[in-house]
């Protein structure tokens, strides 16, 4: 984890002098209590994606599971080393099925080095097909979502048959975000037009160049990120190696306080993300463990 951080320090020291990707002018709104509270049960789905497998099974992880106590997992997998943990089930409250990703578990080691790759490659187009080269993504977090993207899609298909529902939630932390982001797009690449495909992320770093985030923005319009005060993992990898944010931003600029940010990935406002942490010595690691208000997430609030 410590060779992690020197990897971003190196980064955010070339930054200094690199050119910044084109910004956009944004604007705020703050969210209302009700709106912010809206996201609560996402939360606890992006959260329980740390559990064990054998807890995923029954949906028996503590306070994560109870608060969303009606889903019903179908496909529970991942080793949470090589694979990331990773479910995908029907809500029936809201009549959707949810795909939930695993973050990075920094106690193992293939998973940090997934994120220490910062080579972007084009999308394989037997996943995305129709996406032009010019999409380019994260070379670990393309590869990560490779691993279970076939056996998920089957699951999602038969779901939605099984239930004859056309919604599909995507959700996750960290890189459990940035796979959940792909899977956004895949499912929409992959899924009838009909299906209203929505996407929750919390923590996540930038999945791919501004080729990328325009492709999101064009095809998840129901595509929420949210950042949490000074996390610094939203900043990284730097701009100034390419990447990009799509819209959709929330930023919990203290706790049961947020705004909605406008626009793509840009330091136009001091409330959002980007101008609050300008580089990663100004940001809290901390701020990444607790994704909503004080929800943590965490091997220590799995039980």
């Amino acid at each position: 984890m410590v060779g992690y951080f020197l990897v971003l320090a190196a980064a955010a020291a070339i930054a200094i002098a690199a050119p910044a990707v084109q910004l956009q002018q944004r604007a705020v709104t703050p969210l209302s209590a009700s709106e912010l509270s809206s996201f609560a049960p996402f939360t606890q789905f992006a959260r329980a994606a740390y559990c064990p497998t054998s807890r995923l099974v029954g949906w028996n992880c503590g306070e994560a599971c109870d608060a969303t106590s009606d889903f019903q997992p179908t496909l529970v997998g991942g080793d949470g080393n090589a694979i990331q943990i990773f479910f995908v089930g029907y809500w029936p409250s809201q009549d959707t099925i949810v795909v939930g990703h695993e973050g990075t578990d920094p106690t193992k080691f293939l998973s940090v080095l997934t994120d220490v790759n910062i080579l972007m490659d084009p999308l394989d187009t037997s996943l995305f097909p129709g996406v032009s080269s010019d999409v380019q993504v994260h070379d670990g977090f393309r590869n990560q979502h490779a691993l279970t993207a076939s056996p998920i899609l089957s699951e999602v298909r038969r779901l939605m048959s099984a239930h004859n529902t056309q919604s599909v939630t995507c959700v996750g932390h960290s890189l459990g975000g940035a796979l959940a982001e792909l899977d956004a797009v895949f499912f929409r690449k992959n899924l009838p037009s009909s299906t209203n495909i929505r996407a929750f992320t919390y923590g996540t770093p930038r999945v791919g160049n501004p080729a990328w985030a325009s492709l999101v923005n064009s095809n998840i319009p129901n595509f929420k990120r949210i950042n949490n005060e000074k996390d610094i993992i939203p900043i990284v990898p730097g701009r100034f190696l390419g990447y990009g944010h799509p819209a959709g931003e929330v930023h919990i600029t203290s706790p049961g306080n947020a705004v909605a940010c406008s626009g793509d990935d840009n330091a136009t406002d001091n409330q959002c993300t980007i101008k609050t942490v300008p580089n990663i010595f100004e940001g809290n690691i901390l701020d990444h463990e607790q994704i909503y208000e004080i929800l943590h997430v965490g091997y220590t609030l799995k039980k």
